[in-house]
C-alpha cells in the first residue's frame, strides 16, 4: 500500500470514528410520510368550477416548477423498474442501507483512491428531507459497460454537471464522510418508520431533474408533455440520467441514458433516446397548462401566493360552451374587422357568475385584456334604467308618446343631431315602443325630462362604477356615452331582472349580499315587459330576429359611436346573459350593428340554458293595472288620469336647438342655403317663435331657420305675449 494510500485508509478509519460518535449522539428526526406528501407545495393553483371539475391551471410560485403530488400508482411501471435497477437494485432487500456497496466503495477508496457511490434511494430521500444531509455528496460512479472505463459525476463551480474521468480531490473528503454516516443513520430510521413504495413515492415527488423542475409529475409534463403514467423506455432512462446531474448537458445525459437502457431487457435504441434528447434540450422545458378554460378570471384569483385551489361558481360544461360560441361569432365576422367578444352569464336568484368568457380566443386582438372588465362605451344598453326610472318618477307611462324628430344634442365638444336606428323619424311614438325599438330621440326627450343629474345617481346605484359628473355626459347619456364594463351591465340587468333591487354578483361561493333597491318592482316589470315585447321591437329589428328566442326574455342591444362596440344583454326567467363584441384596439367594425353582432352570439347562449329548462313571463305587480292592452302604474292609468290633464300639465319648452349649443357653418355647404331645426313641445299652434325678437313662425310644426353667424336667442311666446321658454345658441 503506498503512502498515500494508507493516510487515507487513516483518515478513512478517524472518520468513522467521529461518524459513530455522530451516530450514537444525535438520534434521527424525520417526519412521517403523511406529513411529507401534506406539506408538499405545488407552484401551481388551480381554478375549479361549482362541481370541483378544473378549469384553468396557472403557476403561482417561482421558487420552482412543482405540481400536484403524483401516487407511485400514477407512475409509470417502466420508470420506477429503471430507476430501482440503475439507482438501488437491492432496494427491496435491504434496510435503507446498502452494507455491500458500501464495503465495496470503502475497498475502491483505499485500493484504487477513488470513493464511489454507495447511496441508496432511501438515503437520498433522507438527504431530500434533511438539507444538512445533502451537502458536498459523494461523486457517483457509473455503472460500467463492456470495455468502458468508470466515469464519475460532479458539478462544476459554474453549475453545469458532466462525467469526468478525473479523480475527485481529496480535500473536504472528511467532512463528506460524516454527512454520509449521517445520512445512513437517518436512512436506517426512515427505512424502519415508511414503507418501500412510500420512500419510491417521495424520492419520485421530491427530486429535482432539469432546470426548474421538481417531482417527476413537473418533469414528464415539462419535458415530454405527458402525465407520469405515460411514460415510456426513453423518457424513464433520460429522467433516472437527469437525477444523477439535473443541470448536466444533452450529450451528458444521453450518454448516460443509453448506457442506462442498454442495462433493461426491453430498453430503447440509443437512436431514440438521442432523439427524445435532442427535442428535450431544444428549448428551456415548458409545463403546459392542461386546463385553460377561464384565463382572464384565473388572471384575477390566481395570483402569485395563491392557494392551490380556488372554488368559483362558474360551470365548467357552460364555461366551455359560452367561448366555443364566441369564437364561432367572430370567426363569422371576422371578414367584417371584428377580432373580440366577451360574455357572462349570471344566476338571477344568487347573483352568481355560471360563465366567464373575457376574450374570444385565438383571433382575439389582445387576448390578455378582460373584456368582461374593460370599460367600453355602452351604446343604447343604458336605455331601459332611464325609461325605469321615467316611470317610477311617473314622469310617462307605457302609452305615453314621445316625439320622435330631429333634435339637436348639446355635449361638452358642441352639439350633434342623433340619429335612429333605422335613419328614419316616426313623429310621435308610445314608449313602448321607443324603448323596444330603440329610438334615439325618444329616449334625449326623456332624459331632458328625468334630468342627466338624476340619471348619473341612478346608474352609480346599479354598480356603474366611475360615472362622472352630469356635465360631462349631457344629454347624450340618454344614448350611452357613459364608459362600462360587461361585468356593470350585467349586474345592472339582473337588478331588473330581480323585481329593481341590485345586488353585487360574485364569482367566488359565498353568502349573498344585501340587495339595494333601485326600481320598483313595478317599473322593472313595465321594463322587462317591453323589453320582451317582440311586436314592439318588430318596427326597428323585425319579428323574427336574434332577439327572438323560443322562450320568454327580456333583451337589449346597443352600438356605440362609430360601431366600435355592440353589446346585447337580457335575461329570461333563471338567467341574465350579456355579450360584448369589438375590438380592444378600439378599431370600428364594418356594418355591424348590435342585432348583428352580439345578438345571435346572446341568442345561442339563451338556448343552451333553456335547452331543458322553461322560462316564464314574470307575474306583473299588485301596484300595475291594466287597461286598453297596456299595463300602467296605479294613478296613472287612463281612468284615473286623462290624456287632456297630462298634456295640460306637460310643460311647453324649446327642445331645438338646446340652451348653449355651438353650431358650425360647413364650408362645403353655401351659407344662404344652411339650415337648422327649429322645435317646441308639446307643439301649440296657437305659440309662436322668435329669433331675437323676430318672430319666424308659429310653434305647431318644426321650422328650418337660416343659419346666421353670431350670438341669438330663441323664444317662444304665448299667444297673450307671456314668454314661455328661451334659449340661446351660438353660430360659427
Amino acid at each position: 500500500m503506498t503512502r498515500s494510500r494508507a493516510c487515507r485508509a487513516v483518515s478513512l478509519v478517524a472518520v468513522a470514528a467521529l461518524g459513530a460518535t455522530e451516530w450514537l449522539t444525535r438520534p434521527p428526526a424525520l417526519p412521517d410520510f403523511a406529513s411529507v406528501r401534506a406539506r408538499f407545495a405545488t407552484s401551481e393553483a388551480v381554478l375549479v368550477d361549482r362541481h370541483g371539475a378544473v378549469l384553468h391551471e396557472r403557476r403561482v410560485d417561482r421558487s420552482g416548477r412543482r405540481l400536484a403530488w403524483t401516487p407511485l400508482r400514477d407512475v409509470s411501471p417502466v420508470l420506477v423498474a429503471t430507476l430501482i435497477e440503475t439507482e438501488d437494485h437491492r432496494f427491496r432487500e435491504h434496510g435503507g442501507v446498502d452494507w455491500i456497496a458500501i464495503a465495496a466503495a470503502l475497498r475502491d477508496g483505499i485500493t484504487r483512491g477513488r470513493m464511489r457511490g454507495a447511496s441508496t434511494l432511501t438515503m437520498q430521500v433522507a438527504a431530500l428531507l434533511d438539507p444538512s444531509l445533502r451537502a458536498h455528496p459523494i461523486p457517483r460512479s457509473e455503472p460500467k459497460a463492456s470495455g468502458e472505463a468508470t466515469m464519475n459525476l460532479r458539478v462544476t463551480s459554474k453549475g453545469s454537471s458532466r462525467f469526468p474521468r478525473s479523480e475527485p480531490k481529496a480535500s473536504g473528503e472528511d467532512h463528506v464522510l460524516v454527512a454520509k454516516l449521517r445520512q445512513l443513520r437517518a436512512a436506517r430510521a426512515l427505512d424502519a418508520a415508511w414503507s418501500k413504495d412510500e420512500i419510491l413515492e417521495a424520492h419520485l415527488n421530491l427530486a429535482s431533474f432539469r432546470g426548474e423542475l421538481q417531482g417527476v409529475a413537473a418533469a414528464s409534463r415539462g419535458l415530454f408533455d405527458r402525465d407520469p403514467h405515460g411514460l415510456g423506455e426513453a423518457e424513464s432512462a433520460l429522467l433516472v440520467a437527469l437525477v444523477r446531474a439535473p443541470n448536466a448537458d444533452r450529450e451528458a445525459v444521453a450518454t448516460r441514458a443509453c448506457r442506462i437502457a442498454a442495462q433493461r431487457p426491453s430498453g430503447a435504441p440509443c437512436g431514440e433516446i438521442g432523439a427524445r434528447s435532442a427535442l428535450v434540450f431544444a428549448s428551456a422545458p415548458a409545463v403546459r397548462p392542461r386546463a385553460k378554460l377561464a384565463p382572464h378570471l384565473a388572471a384575477r384569483l390566481l395570483r402569485d401566493g395563491a392557494p392551490a385551489r380556488v372554488a368559483t361558481t362558474l360551470d365548467a360544461s357552460l364555461q366551455r360552451l359560452v367561448a366555443e360560441v364566441l369564437a364561432s361569432q367572430v370567426a363569422e365576422l371576422h371578414d367584417r374587422n371584428v377580432r373580440d367578444a366577451a360574455a357572462l352569464v349570471v344566476d338571477n336568484a344568487s347573483g352568481e357568475v355560471l360563465a366567464y368568457v373575457g376574450g374570444s380566443g385565438a383571433l382575439s386582438s389582445a387576448r390578455f385584456v378582460d373584456g368582461v372588465r374593460a370599460k367600453r362605451q355602452a351604446g343604447s344598453s343604458l336605455k331601459p334604467f332611464l325609461y325605469a326610472r321615467a316611470f317610477d318618477r311617473r314622469l310617462v307611462t307605457a302609452a305615453t308618446r314621445l316625439d320622435d324628430a330631429p333634435l339637436d344634442v348639446v355635449t361638452a365638444l358642441g352639439s350633434y343631431r342623433p340619429e335612429n336606428y333605422d335613419r328614419s323619424f316616426r313623429g310621435p311614438v308610445a314608449v313602448r315602443e321607443a324603448l323596444a325599438s330603440s329610438r334615439n330621440v325618444p329616449a334625449v326627450r326623456l332624459l331632458q325630462l328625468v334630468t342627466v343629474d338624476d340619471f348619473v345617481a341612478v346608474l352609480g346605484r346599479l354598480g356603474f362604477d366611475g360615472m362622472r359628473d352630469a356635465e360631462f355626459y349631457g344629454d347624450s347619456l340618454a344614448l350611452g356615452s357613459a364608459d362600462v364594463s360587461l361585468w356593470e351591465m350585467v349586474g345592472a340587468y339582473r337588478a331588473l331582472a330581480t323585481g329593481g333591487a341590485f345586488a353585487p354578483l360574485h364569482v367566488e361561493p359565498r353568502a349573498n349580499g344585501a340587495a339595494q333597491r333601485v326600481f320598483t318592482p313595478e317599473a322593472a316589470f313595465l321594463v322587462a315587459d317591453v323589453l320582451a315585447d317582440r311586436a314592439s321591437r318588430a318596427p326597428s329589428f323585425g319579428l323574427e330576429s336574434p332577439l327572438a328566442t323560443r322562450v320568454w326574455s327580456a333583451v337589449k342591444t346597443g352600438t356605440s359611436k362609430d360601431m366600435r362596440d355592440n353589446w346585447c344583454v337580457g335575461f329570461t326567467a333563471r338567467f341574465t346573459v350579456g355579450v360584448w363584441v369589438g375590438n380592444f384596439s378600439g378599431d370600428s367594425m364594418w356594418s355591424v350593428s348590435g342585432v348583428d353582432g352580439a345578438a345571435p352570439a346572446w341568442l345561442a347562449i339563451v338556448h343552451a340554458l333553456h335547452a331543458d329548462l322553461p322560462s316564464e313571463a314574470p307575474v306583473a305587480p299588485a301596484g300595475l293595472v291594466r287597461a286598453n292592452a297596456e299595463w300602467f302604474l296605479a294613478g296613472t292609468d287612463p281612468a284615473a288620469l286623462s290624456t287632456a290633464t297630462h298634456a295640460a300639465a306637460a310643460p311647453r319648452r324649446i327642445v331645438a336647438p338646446q340652451d348653449g349649443a355651438v353650431l358650425v357653418l360647413d364650408p362645403d355647404i353655401p351659407d344662404a342655403r344652411e339650415r337648422t331645426w327649429i322645435e317646441a313641445a308639446p307643439r301649440d299652434p296657437q305659440a309662436t317663435l322668435s329669433i331675437d325678437g323676430l318672430a319666424i313662425g308659429s310653434a305647431g310644426a318644426p321650422l328650418l331657420w337660416p343659419l346666421a353667424r353670431g350670438r341669438h336667442e330663441l323664444a317662444l311666446v304665448a299667444p297673450d305675449g307671456a314668454r314661455l321658454d328661451a334659449v340661446s345658441f351660438v353660430v360659427r
